[in-house]
This record gives structure tokens, sequence and C-alpha cells, in this order.
């Protein structure tokens, strides 16, 4: 277990997200409360980046990307659970939104700056309507 993991917001975040290892499912688009939350695990967000950032890094960011009059909403994309002991991971953050990927990426400081962005929805993921007038940036991370 990660030191200073909450577990009971762990176990409620596994309900949600079901069997993640099942391949056949869409994966889960989790809310940013439902993903930080307790979360205290560096292997769930952001793993690559060389300044290794800690997930309380990533909900300060996403909180205020998400308060943003432009933005409808953000929606993190639960990927696997590599570490059954740890934290559900992420590689992909989905911001609903009227702005430009381009727009987008300036929100982004440099040491946390996702590897690519682009424009739309994929069928991985579970089914999720933006509202009028927006459209969904994913924000991926290698």
């Amino acid at each position: 277990m990660v030191a200073g993991m909450d577990l009971d917001c762990r176990d409620r975040l596994l309900r949600r997200i079901g069997d993640i290892n099942d391949f056949d499912r869409p994966r889960p688009l989790v809310t940013i409360a439902e993903f930080f939350d307790g979360n205290d695990d560096p292997a769930s967000i952001g793993y690559n980046l060389p300044a290794g950032p800690t997930p309380d890094q990533f909900h300060t960011l996403l909180s205020g990307i998400a308060g943003r009059p432009e933005v409808a909403d953000v929606r993190i994309e639960v990927k696997d659970l590599e570490n059954p002991d740890g934290w559900p991971a992420t590689d992909t953050i989905w911001i609903i939104t009227t702005a430009s990927p381009e727009t987008v990426r300036a929100w982004f400081p440099d040491h946390l700056a996702p590897d690519d962005l682009g424009v739309g929805l994929s069928n991985s993921v579970e089914p999720f309507q933006p509202p009028p007038g927006t459209h969904a940036v994913w924000a991926w991370y290698d």
C-alpha cells in the first residue's frame, strides 16, 4: 500500500470503475474528485514525467483548468491497475471545453505538459456527451 493512501476512497473508486483489467469494457471517465480524493500514489498520473510530479500537483492543475469559464468539465480516463495495492492509473485527461487544443496546451506548465493533445472522444471510453457547443480535448502522457 502507498503511504498516505486513503483506502476508503480507493475502494470507492474501484467500485466505480469495476474490473479495469477487462479490456472489453470501455475505460471509465471519472471526475477530478473521484480520481484524486485520497490518492497519494505518484504512479497513478504523470509517472513518466522527468520532474516526478505528485498527484497533488496534478489535482491543483486540473482543478484550476476545470474552473476556467471556457471549460465545462474535466475527466480522467482510468487505464489500469498495475499494482493491486496501488491507485488506478491514467495516461489521458479529457477536458470538455470550447477552447482549441493549442489554448488548452497553454494551460499546462512545461513540467506537467502532456506528450500529445487532440480533439474528440474515443470509442474506448465510456459514453460521455459533451454539452452543446463544447468538444473533448484529450491530453495524453506517454
